[in-house]
């Protein structure tokens, strides 16, 4: 592999595990819906609006959110929206893959 592939696959890796945890994964199902404050966030997920804003820095050093201050508070918004159709991809191996178990039994 050369150098150029590797700089591509690594930053497909870091892509990734910044959605590899599963209130960042809710988040971004959420926020594929509509902008959101951190605090009404932060209810959501039911954790501290520190613990969230941790997991909004990831996804947004990531570049799969971007944010925008209001005032005092902070809303956050999809960046790379197609990430919904991950999403999906996902779901589908999922199910195909829990079919497969059914009809094993």
């Amino acid at each position: 592999m050369d150098r150029r592939t590797q700089e591509r696959f690594k930053t497909r890796a870091r892509l990734l595990k910044a959605l590899a945890h599963p209130s960042r994964l809710f988040i971004v199902d959420v926020l594929s819906q509509g902008e959101r404050g951190v605090s009404e966030l932060a209810d959501m997920v039911g954790a501290d609006i520190s613990t969230v804003s941790k997991h909004l820095a990831v996804l947004k050093g990531a570049g799969i959110l971007r944010d925008e201050k209001r005032g005092s508070q902070v809303f956050y918004s999809l960046d790379l929206p197609c990430i919904v159709n991950f999403f999906s991809c996902v779901e589908a191996a999922i199910c195909e893959r829990a079919k497969r178990c059914q009809s094993a039994v």
